[in-house]
This record gives C-alpha cells, structure tokens and sequence, in this order.
C-alpha cells in the first residue's frame, strides 16, 4: 500500500463501516494506528480494479510478553473493508492470504483479534481458532441525567472532577501473569495520550492510577475503565466512581489477574452471558503459551478497544 492509497482507503472504510463521534476515519487516526504504533508499522495492503481501491487489509504490529520473559511479534487484524460495490469477489481471503504469507515470511508469531459476528466465520476458515469470550464488567451509579447525544465526542469535563489527561510520568508495570502487552512508557504515551479522537482521563489514587475513557452509549454517559496500574488498584477504582458524573463504569480483565480483583473490590461486577467480544488467534509456529486457551492471557479493555 503507498501513502498515496489513503484517502480512497479511508473512503472505503467510511462507505463499508461507517464512523462515529469517536472513531472518525482521518489520515491523523491512520497514522496513530499504523505507523505512529510503537510496536511498528502494520502491514498494509490494498485490491484494487480498474484503478480503484476495492478492498483493503490492515495488521497492526502487535508485542505480547510471556510469563517467562519471551517476546512474541504479533499482528492484529484491523481496518479490513470490501467497497460496496466490489463485494463477492474474494476480496477479504485474498488480502487476508497475502498478508498471512508475508507475515510467516517476517517470522510472526501470532495473529489475534476480536471480528464481529460477520466476519468471524470467514477467518474461521482461514485456520483461526476461538480462544474465548470476552464479557464485561459494570457498576452502576445510580445517578440520574438528562439523555445526551452521541453524535459529538464526549467532552471529558461533564464526566470527571479530579481526573486530568494523561501525560504525567508513566506508572511501572507488574510482571505478566500470561500473554500481557509490554506496558512501556511509549506504550502509555501512543495508547492513552496520543489518541486523536478518543479523549482518555488518567486518575491517581494512592499510588495507584486508572486510565478512563468517557463514552455515550444509548444516550447514557458511561466511562470505560479502559486500564489500571498498580499493585493494589482497587481504591483507584473506587475514586473513579465516586468522581465520575457518568451513569455507570464499565471495564473487562483477565480472569484471575490483580485488576479483576480490584474492579470487582471497587463495585464492578461481570454481567452473567453477556459477550462483548470474541478473542480469536491463528498462531504462525509451535509457542511457548498455549494460545487458544483464554486462561493464558493477561490483558484489559485497554488492548482490546483501539477505536
């Protein structure tokens, strides 16, 4: 794909997926996404006839970390799209294929995403694997408000008192129970600072800090527990409730993980089958961790939804 390709490659998102307040379809979000990344540029390809961009296939370059320390180079599935009016031809399992091939080329180790339920049963038969569910977790606030729309981004200040933009040095990072993305300074800074779109909060609490995204969902404020930090996080989460002005919080973690237990010590509790997301992965050589097992991961919102 060549820069120039971008403009007519953002067409053809906006036309195959639309967008929204938070997740408008700029050159400035293409460039956080795949080439500003720390961990990378992605792969990129496009399908094009008769001189017009057809389909499109991005693949964020992505670090999971070990329990043991090893580093495994990984590659997310995002921004894949077929214009309306190319659809039928092969378009998705071709560039999908391409960038596969390319991807065991460079050594790979690991394709993961969350598809939605169109097109999941397509990378179903490209030779990906279910490894689990992912769910959510809410407290309600029990706060009343008048509906607001959700065709602005939300504005940070109507949901927080106390909570300020998250550029203040990065919190240090505990060691990865399972697969766990390197949490590094630069990872902070592109994940939570640099969004052009998305407007994070960063709250501290006993040194303890949580990274907030405000959200309307149905004309409701709501504020995604998108990370937290730090040894015993639970009283950051409970700070967040009681300065947010929004009607619920709402966050997801690995079972088993410290932050599990300190969102449900902070009020969150997982709603019973309720599947926000599908974790799949195609693994491109024999891995030190079993993959497909969603025990095996280490992992938040924050490295899941990347708007």
């Amino acid at each position: 794909m060549l820069d120039a390709d971008v403009p007519a490659v953002l067409e053809v998102l906006r036309l195959a997926l639309g967008e929204t307040a938070l997740l408008r379809r700029t050159p400035d979000l293409w460039n956080w996404k795949h080439r500003h990344n720390p961990h990378g540029e992605s792969l990129a390809y496009v399908a094009e006839v008769d001189g017009q961009v057809a389909g499109v296939r991005a693949m964020m370059r992505w670090d999971l970390m070990t329990p043991g320390g090893e580093v495994l180079r990984c590659l997310r599935p995002v921004d894949t799209a077929t214009h309306p009016g190319f659809g039928r031809r092969g378009i998705f399992k071709k560039l999908t294929l391409t960038a596969i091939d390319e991807a065991t080329e460079q050594g790979i180790d690991l394709i993961f995403n969350t598809p939605n339920s169109s097109s999941g049963p397509g990378y179903l038969k490209m030779g990906w694997q279910e490894v689990g569910p992912i769910g959510v977790m809410v407290r309600p606030l029990l706060r009343r408000g008048t509906k607001v729309t959700d065709q602005q981004a939300p504005n940070p200040e109507d949901f927080f008192t106390g909570a300020g933009r998250p550029a203040d040095a990065a919190p240090t990072d505990r060691s990865p129970l399972g697969l766990r993305t390197p949490r590094t300074p630069q990872y902070f800074d592109w994940r939570f600072s640099q969004h052009p779109t998305a407007k994070y909060l960063r709250l501290d609490q006993a040194g303890q800090t949580a990274f907030l995204r405000p959200n309307v969902r149905s004309g409701r404020k709501e504020v995604v527990v998108s990370d937290v930090i730090g040894d015993q996080p639970a009283p950051v989460v409970r700070r967040a409730a009681k300065v947010s002005r929004a009607t619920y919080l709402a966050a997801w973690f690995s079972p088993a993980s410290a932050e599990r237990s300190a969102a449900i010590r902070g009020g969150l509790i997982p709603v019973p089958g309720v599947r926000a997301l599908t974790l799949m992965a195609r693994p491109l050589r024999d891995l030190p961790v079993d993959v497909l097992d969603l025990s095996n991961w280490d992992i938040s919102l924050g490295d899941l939804e990347l708007l």
